[in-house]
């Protein structure tokens, strides 16, 4: 990682996980102030809409990349406010490292709320949707 100036690498497969970070100094300062006011606002109001309502779950980012609502540019969303979904059901994509990731749903219940828009950068964690369970 250091010979070729890496500081992250994640791979990821349907049964396998693999994520490595290395700190660089004087790097994890820089792309923070960019990243910070994207994740801080969704992440924030979570906490507080989850504990009043103890149906309503979050589905989070696996891994850090591009946000893409739909499979295509002229295709319709995989999920909308509204839409039913199951543990193995398909909610978006996130682009990493020119790879196309399928993100899973992992829960079961019904799409409430969206939270981030197609073709936005996420974090590692940062909630994409809220969804009501139950």
């Amino acid at each position: 990682m250091k010979k070729s100036d890496l500081s992250e690498f994640e791979i990821q497969d349907q049964e396998f996980k693999l994520r490595i970070k290395r700190d660089v100094p004087g790097r994890a300062a820089a792309p923070a102030p960019a990243a910070a006011p994207v994740a801080a606002a969704p992440v924030a109001a979570a906490p507080a809409a989850l504990a009043a309502d103890p149906n309503m779950k979050v589905i989070t980012s696996p891994m850090v990349g591009t946000y893409y609502a739909t499979p295509s540019p002229d295709s319709p969303n995989f999920v909308a406010v509204g839409s039913p979904v199951k543990a193995d059901s398909v909610v978006c994509i996130i682009e990493a490292m020119k790879v196309m990731n399928e993100i899973q749903s992992e829960l079961s219940g019904t799409i409430v709320e969206c939270l981030v828009a197609s073709g936005t950068s996420v974090e590692f964690g940062q909630p994409l949707f809220r969804v009501k369970v139950g």
